[in-house]
Formats: structure tokens, C-alpha cells, sequence
């Protein structure tokens, strides 16, 4: 199996806004690769420390096959910006095709220190445990065949493989429809009196949903005002007393870090796009495309935020990236 189908490449960080980038992504759609490559090194050539950029032709050289060179531009990458953990993901991604798993194990750990709920590297790791499971197993097999307790084992992990296990899995529900009505029991002549009446309690629960729904995105949109215009006290205040840091960070060690990353910057630009919204009472799952941009960074990731209603208020009790 390829490393392509075994293990998720993080490409949110390519897509940044503006023409240059615009353009490459467009010859990547098209297929045009090694005009891609070529557009690429030209920007680069004018600013040789552009992460974008430089991530990009990173993607380019995987899809490529230049294995080696993009090894060299995601290291390189890593170097110059440990902050990012897109790049470890994808030098882990290539270093599995190669079948070094250890150097693939290193990089995704590091990608999961720099951050703790990038949901794709964590994926990626249990991906990379079970190949390494799997080679133990092996040896294991080879140096005692007769162990009986082994290959039951073997065949388990390699049947994870065996298939795009991604491939397989059922979408995500966005829209669930209302159970049908029994049917009715009373004669015919009764049974438009019977029916009609839960027509209204159907059509209130539809629009309770509905205002439910922007209430949650107007909360969502108020994080992101907070986060843009770095009132740091109205973002953290977006978080209920049940939020749980990533990482098994403390909340005041948490609030201290997003205090140090948001207050120095001169401008932070946070905009939501591709919102879903799914309600289940007092508890909301927002999943949404997120575009952060700043005075030293422009990232856009996949994010999911699981809110609780609290009074009049819907605050923010978990957050993933990469999901």
C-alpha cells in the first residue's frame, strides 16, 4: 500500500490566499505538476523563506514522486518553522512510503507536541504503531515459529491494510430525517383528525432547531471577532468551565499560552468558512474551514468545536484541528 493510502497528507497549509498561490494550485488541479514546480520556485526565488510557498512545492514534489526532494523541503520547513506541525505530518507520511516507520513515529510526535489535537497526525500515528506492530509480529514469527499466539495477531494488523480503510468509512450525517409516524389504528374516517395535529409540534421543533442553530453560529462568530480584533478576555471567555486544553495542559497554563500567542501580534485575521452545524439539545458539534492569518503566519485548517449551552450563552467545551 502506498503511503498516499495509508496515511493522510496534510495539505492545509498549501492553500493560502493571492494570485501566486492561487496559480499553482491551479496547475496542481490540472495536473500540471512541473508547471506547478516551476511557478513555485519562481515565487520562491524572490522570497526564499515563504512557509506557503514552501509547503506547496513540498505537496508538488510528493505528488511528483520526487520522494527525495520533498523530504528535503519538509526537514527544511520543520527547521525553519517547528511551529507548524503540517510539515512533520507530511515528512512522516514520506518517510512511511519508505518503510522507515521509527524516522515516520518521531515526525508525527513531534507534529502532535506542536499541536496536541491535530486529529490527521494522531490518525497517522496509530497507523504508523500497527506497521511497526506488524514487523514486530513478523520477526517475532520468524524467530519462533511455532508460537501459536502470534499469528492470529499478524493476520489482525495486516488486515487493517488490507484495504483503504478510509475509503470505507460511512460520511458524516449532516441531515437526519424524522422517524416516520406509526401507522394509525383508527378507521379511515378519524384519521385525518389523528394526524394533522402533530404537523405543528413537527414545524416548532424544525424552527427550535433552526434558531438554535444560529445562535450557535452567532457564538461561533463572536469567538472569531474576539480572536481577530485580540480581546483576549472575551476569546478565553468562549470557553466553559468544562474545556479541556489539549495536550493535558492546565487551564491556566493553556489561558497563559493563547495569552502569549494572541497579545503580541499587530494583526490576526480569523474567518470561518464550510460551517455545519449538528444540534442534539443542549449540546452543539460545529465543524467548520478555518482561515487564520497574522503579521507572521497565514494557515487555514479543518477545525471542530464542541459547544454546551450554558444559560442564554453556547461556550466552547472542546476543540480538534484536523477533523
Amino acid at each position: 500500500m502506498t503511503a498516499v493510502v495509508a496515511f493522510s497528507l496534510g495539505g492545509t497549509l498549501a492553500w493560502a490566499q493571492g494570485d501566486d498561490y492561487a496559480e499553482v494550485n491551479r496547475l496542481v488541479r490540472a495536473g500540471q505538476l512541473g508547471e506547478a514546480l516551476t511557478k513555485a520556485d519562481q515565487y520562491l526565488a524572490g522570497k526564499p523563506r515563504d512557509p506557503q510557498m514552501r509547503f506547496i512545492k513540498g505537496v508538488v514534489q510528493t505528488e511528483s514522486g520526487k520522494t527525495t526532494d520533498a523530504i528535503a523541503t519538509f526537514t527544511k520547513l520543520t527547521e525553519d518553522f517547528p511551529e507548524l506541525p503540517e510539515p512533520y505530518n507530511n515528512l512522516a507520511v514520506l518517510y512511511a512510503g519508505q518503510s522507515q516507520f521509527d524516522k515516520a513515529r518521531a515526525a508525527l510526535e513531534m507534529a502532535i507536541r506542536t499541536n496536541p489535537s491535530y486529529a490527521t497526525a494522531h490518525e497517522n500515528l496509530g497507523d504508523v504503531y500497527a506497521k511497526l506492530a506488524s514487523q514486530a509480529y513478523s520477526k517475532a514469527l520468524q524467530l519462533d515459529s511455532g508460537n501459536q499466539g502470534v499469528p492470529p495477531k499478524l493476520s489482525l494488523i495486516r488486515s487493517l491494510f488490507a484495504t483503504d480503510v478510509r475509503g470505507a468509512r460511512p460520511a458524516a450525517a449532516t441531515n437526519v430525517a424524522a422517524p416516520a409516524a406509526p401507522a394509525a389504528t383508527a378507521p379511515a374516517a378519524t384519521a385525518p383528525a389523528a394526524t394533522k395535529p402533530a404537523a405543528a409540534p413537527a414545524a416548532a421543533a424544525v424552527a427550535a432547531d433552526a434558531d438554535t442553530e444560529r445562535d450557535v453560529e452567532a457564538a461561533l462568530a463572536a469567538w472569531a471577532q474576539a480572536w481577530s480584533s485580540r480581546n483576549v478576555s472575551a476569546y478565553l471567555g468562549a470557553y466553559g468551565p468544562a474545556f479541556k486544553p489539549p495536550g493535558g495542559l492546565a487551564r491556566a497554563a493553556w489561558e497563559a499560552e493563547r495569552r502569549a500567542r494572541i497579545e503580541p501580534r499587530s494583526r490576526i485575521g480569523v474567518d470561518i468558512s464550510e460551517l455545519n452545524i449538528s444540534v442534539n439539545g443542549d449540546k452543539a458539534t460545529a465543524r467548520f474551514r478555518q482561515a487564520y492569518t497574522s503579521d507572521t503566519l497565514n494557515v487555514t485548517s479543518r477545525k471542530t468545536l464542541d459547544l454546551v449551552k450554558s444559560g442564554k450563552r453556547w461556550l466552547i467545551v472542546r476543540e480538534s484541528t484536523g477533523s
